[in-house]
């Protein structure tokens, strides 16, 4: 049996996989160091999700203790995020390489992004991406991370340039970051709920607080097939 460690940050994100698990079998809720977790079995695989809270401490806290405490073989992230190239709102991707933007050493001579301690990009596992990609039939796209909600088009402009980023979120590329120093696989499956602009706040609320199901449903599905 598998244990996979699922890190979701929003609320409104984490009920809907509450309510699809249930389909699957008997959910066990409860708190995961403080946090909100549930545990499922998805064909004889240990699913453990916790919802982290929205960021990148969050996140990467969530997946170095889902990994040294419940001994995860892999980590998996669902979320939204705002489209910035190549993907439009309400479209599906895999990630397939993380990048932490906000990382800023530029003041002493580093590139933005660049880390001069640690590996500052970060690429998907290709076994676990190539079969989700068979499995969901959806795209890989390249996701950007940061510690902001992005909804300055100059700035998106920016990111896009300096990272070549399809996508960009508040999580997985801290993720990426933990599960690259632990050696442990890491898949990332996230929706586009605003074009990270002008209108992305009222864009993303909307979503949100629709709480989709889709996520769920599709990373559940891939579960069942490890």
């Amino acid at each position: 049996m598998k244990t996979i460690g699922l890190v979701i940050a929003d609320e409104y994100e984490y009920l809907p996989f509450l309510r699809i698990a249930a389909t699957y079998g008997a959910v066990k809720e409860g708190t995961f160091r403080t946090r909100p977790c549930a545990e499922v079995t998805v064909n004889e695989n240990r699913v453990v999700a916790v919802s982290c809270g929205i960021g990148k401490v969050a996140a990467a806290t969530a997946a170095a203790f889902l990994i040294a405490d419940e001994k995860a073989d892999c980590i998996f992230n669902i979320g939204l995020s705002g489209a910035v190239s190549g993907l439009h709102e309400g479209e599906i991707a895999l990630g397939s390489s993380f990048a932490e933007c906000d990382f800023d050493l530029t003041a002493i001579g580093r590139k933005q992004g660049e880390n001069p301690s640690k590996p500052w990009q970060h690429e998907a596992d290709k076994d676990l991406l190539n079969k989700a990609k068979t499995v969901l039939g959806v795209k890989s796209a390249a996701f950007g991370c940061g510690d902001l909600f992005l909804a300055d088009p100059v700035k998106k402009d920016f990111f896009k340039d300096t990272f070549n980023i399809n996508a960009f979120d508040m999580e997985t590329g801290a993720i990426a970051s933990v599960c690259g120093s632990a050696d442990v696989p890491f898949l990332s499956l996230r929706q586009m709920s605003d074009s990270a602009d002008d209108a992305s706040a009222e864009t993303y609320t909307a979503v949100n607080n629709t709480q989709p199901e889709d996520l769920a449903k599709m990373i559940l599905k891939f579960i069942e097939t490890i």
